[in-house]
Protein backbone atom coordinates (compact mmCIF):
# COMPACT_ATOMS: atom_id res chain seq x y z
CA UNK A 1 0.00 0.00 0.00
CA UNK A 2 1.27 3.45 -0.90
CA UNK A 3 0.95 5.86 2.02
CA UNK A 4 -0.21 9.36 1.05
CA UNK A 5 0.53 12.53 3.01
CA UNK A 6 -2.57 14.69 3.44
CA UNK A 7 -0.27 17.70 3.12
CA UNK A 8 2.93 17.86 1.06
CA UNK A 9 4.63 20.05 3.69
CA UNK A 10 6.79 17.72 5.77
CA UNK A 11 7.09 20.33 8.52
CA UNK A 12 3.38 19.75 9.30
CA UNK A 13 4.41 16.31 10.59
CA UNK A 14 6.70 17.99 13.14
CA UNK A 15 4.19 20.57 14.39
CA UNK A 16 2.77 20.89 17.88
CA UNK A 17 -0.92 21.57 18.37
CA UNK A 18 -3.64 21.17 21.00
CA UNK A 19 -3.49 17.36 20.74
CA UNK A 20 0.12 16.60 19.85
CA UNK A 21 1.40 19.08 22.41
CA UNK A 22 5.08 18.21 22.29
CA UNK A 23 5.96 21.61 23.75
CA UNK A 24 4.30 20.57 27.06
CA UNK A 25 6.73 20.03 29.97
CA UNK A 26 5.49 16.46 30.57
CA UNK A 27 6.16 15.52 26.94
CA UNK A 28 9.55 17.29 26.91
CA UNK A 29 10.60 15.62 30.17
CA UNK A 30 9.59 12.15 28.95
CA UNK A 31 11.30 12.68 25.59
CA UNK A 32 14.52 13.86 27.26
CA UNK A 33 14.54 10.85 29.60
CA UNK A 34 14.05 8.43 26.70
CA UNK A 35 16.64 10.21 24.53
CA UNK A 36 19.33 9.65 27.18
CA UNK A 37 19.18 5.92 26.43
CA UNK A 38 19.32 6.25 22.63
CA UNK A 39 22.44 6.42 20.49
CA UNK A 40 20.56 7.76 17.43
CA UNK A 41 17.10 8.73 16.17
CA UNK A 42 16.25 5.14 15.17
CA UNK A 43 16.99 3.89 18.67
CA UNK A 44 15.04 6.79 20.15
CA UNK A 45 12.02 6.02 17.96
CA UNK A 46 12.09 2.37 19.08
CA UNK A 47 12.43 3.36 22.75
CA UNK A 48 9.56 5.86 22.49
CA UNK A 49 7.39 3.26 20.74
CA UNK A 50 8.12 0.62 23.38
CA UNK A 51 7.53 3.13 26.18
CA UNK A 52 4.05 4.03 24.90
CA UNK A 53 3.18 0.44 23.93
CA UNK A 54 4.35 -1.13 27.18
CA UNK A 55 3.95 1.44 29.97
CA UNK A 56 0.68 3.13 29.04
CA UNK A 57 -2.09 0.52 29.21
CA UNK A 58 -4.82 0.53 26.61
CA UNK A 59 -7.80 1.63 28.69
CA UNK A 60 -10.08 -1.06 27.27
CA UNK A 61 -7.59 -3.77 28.27
CA UNK A 62 -7.05 -2.34 31.76
CA UNK A 63 -10.68 -1.39 32.40
CA UNK A 64 -9.76 2.25 33.03
CA UNK A 65 -12.85 4.42 32.42
CA UNK A 66 -10.90 7.65 31.81
CA UNK A 67 -10.76 9.12 28.32
CA UNK A 68 -7.58 10.92 27.31
CA UNK A 69 -6.88 12.57 23.96
CA UNK A 70 -4.12 15.15 24.48
CA UNK A 71 -0.59 13.66 24.41
CA UNK A 72 0.47 15.28 27.68
CA UNK A 73 -2.66 13.94 29.41
CA UNK A 74 -1.99 10.42 28.14
CA UNK A 75 1.52 10.58 29.60
CA UNK A 76 0.35 12.15 32.86
CA UNK A 77 -2.61 9.84 33.46
CA UNK A 78 -0.95 6.74 32.00
CA UNK A 79 -3.95 5.55 30.04
CA UNK A 80 -5.60 5.83 26.63
CA UNK A 81 -7.18 3.97 23.78
CA UNK A 82 -5.36 3.48 20.48
CA UNK A 83 -5.94 7.04 19.26
CA UNK A 84 -4.66 8.60 22.48
CA UNK A 85 -1.62 6.34 22.57
CA UNK A 86 -0.89 7.29 18.95
CA UNK A 87 -1.13 10.98 19.93
CA UNK A 88 1.34 10.43 22.79
CA UNK A 89 3.82 8.58 20.58
CA UNK A 90 3.53 11.22 17.84
CA UNK A 91 4.30 13.94 20.38
CA UNK A 92 7.32 12.08 21.77
CA UNK A 93 8.70 11.50 18.27
CA UNK A 94 8.03 15.04 17.05
CA UNK A 95 9.66 16.40 20.24
CA UNK A 96 12.91 14.86 18.97
CA UNK A 97 12.50 16.07 15.38
CA UNK A 98 11.16 12.83 13.87
CA UNK A 99 8.36 13.44 11.33
CA UNK A 100 5.31 11.52 12.51
CA UNK A 101 1.87 11.10 10.97
CA UNK A 102 -1.40 9.74 12.33
CA UNK A 103 -3.04 7.00 10.31
CA UNK A 104 -5.98 4.68 10.62
CA UNK A 105 -7.40 1.26 9.88
CA UNK A 106 -11.06 0.21 9.75
CA UNK A 107 -12.24 -2.93 11.48
CA UNK A 108 -15.65 -2.89 13.22
CA UNK A 109 -14.53 0.60 14.27
CA UNK A 110 -11.67 2.86 13.22
CA UNK A 111 -8.31 2.00 14.80
CA UNK A 112 -5.53 4.57 15.23
CA UNK A 113 -1.78 4.19 14.73
CA UNK A 114 1.15 6.29 13.53
CA UNK A 115 3.73 6.40 10.78
CA UNK A 116 7.32 7.60 11.19
CA UNK A 117 9.50 8.91 8.38
CA UNK A 118 13.00 7.47 8.06
CA UNK A 119 15.24 7.25 4.98
CA UNK A 120 12.70 9.06 2.80
CA UNK A 121 9.86 6.62 3.50
CA UNK A 122 6.96 6.29 5.92
CA UNK A 123 6.75 3.26 8.23
CA UNK A 124 3.53 2.50 10.11
CA UNK A 125 3.80 1.56 13.80
CA UNK A 126 1.05 0.52 16.22
CA UNK A 127 1.60 1.42 19.90
CA UNK A 128 -1.79 0.05 20.93
CA UNK A 129 -0.33 -2.36 23.46
CA UNK A 130 0.26 -6.07 23.30
CA UNK A 131 -1.89 -8.78 24.88
CA UNK A 132 -2.59 -12.41 24.03
CA UNK A 133 -3.07 -12.52 20.26
CA UNK A 134 -1.56 -9.05 19.71
CA UNK A 135 2.18 -8.68 19.14
CA UNK A 136 2.93 -5.25 17.64
CA UNK A 137 6.61 -4.37 17.28
CA UNK A 138 8.62 -1.38 16.10
CA UNK A 139 9.92 -2.16 12.63
CA UNK A 140 11.36 -0.29 9.69
CA UNK A 141 11.71 -3.57 7.74
CA UNK A 142 8.08 -4.48 7.17
CA UNK A 143 5.03 -3.84 9.27
CA UNK A 144 4.52 -5.53 12.63
CA UNK A 145 1.13 -4.01 13.46
CA UNK A 146 -1.32 -5.13 16.13
CA UNK A 147 -3.96 -6.11 13.60
CA UNK A 148 -3.66 -7.05 9.91
CA UNK A 149 -6.74 -6.11 7.89
CA UNK A 150 -8.90 -8.67 6.13
CA UNK A 151 -10.29 -7.07 2.95
CA UNK A 152 -12.81 -9.91 2.58
CA UNK A 153 -14.35 -8.75 5.87
CA UNK A 154 -14.52 -5.16 4.58
CA UNK A 155 -11.57 -4.13 6.74
CA UNK A 156 -9.45 -1.28 5.36
CA UNK A 157 -5.97 0.15 5.70
CA UNK A 158 -6.55 3.86 5.07
CA UNK A 159 -3.54 5.14 3.07
CA UNK A 160 -3.78 8.79 4.18
CA UNK A 161 -1.19 10.11 6.62
CA UNK A 162 -2.60 12.96 8.69
CA UNK A 163 -0.55 15.71 10.28
CA UNK A 164 -3.36 16.24 12.82
CA UNK A 165 -5.93 13.82 14.27
CA UNK A 166 -8.86 13.09 11.98
CA UNK A 167 -11.82 15.32 13.03
CA UNK A 168 -14.13 12.29 13.43
CA UNK A 169 -11.69 10.74 15.90
CA UNK A 170 -11.01 13.91 17.85
CA UNK A 171 -14.67 14.86 18.20
CA UNK A 172 -15.67 11.54 19.78
CA UNK A 173 -12.69 11.62 22.16
CA UNK A 174 -13.48 15.15 23.32
CA UNK A 175 -17.21 14.43 23.73
CA UNK A 176 -16.87 11.23 25.76
CA UNK A 177 -17.34 11.54 29.52
CA UNK A 178 -15.94 8.03 29.99
CA UNK A 179 -14.66 5.03 28.04
CA UNK A 180 -17.96 3.05 28.10
CA UNK A 181 -19.67 6.02 26.45
CA UNK A 182 -16.76 6.41 24.03
CA UNK A 183 -17.07 2.75 23.03
CA UNK A 184 -20.63 3.40 21.87
CA UNK A 185 -19.62 6.41 19.75
CA UNK A 186 -16.37 5.30 18.08
CA UNK A 187 -16.30 6.11 14.36
CA UNK A 188 -16.99 3.16 12.08
CA UNK A 189 -15.45 4.79 8.98
CA UNK A 190 -13.49 7.87 7.93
Amino acid sequence: MELIQNTPDLSAYLAADEVIDHHHPRVRETAARLAKGAEDSYAYARLAFEFVRDTIPHSQDSGDPRVTWRASDVLEQGTGICYAKAHALAALLRAEGIPTALCYQKFDVVHGLIAVRFNGAWHRQDPRGNKPGVDARFSLDGERLAFPVDPESNEVDYPVLYAEPHPAVLSVLKAAPDRPYLWQTLPTAL
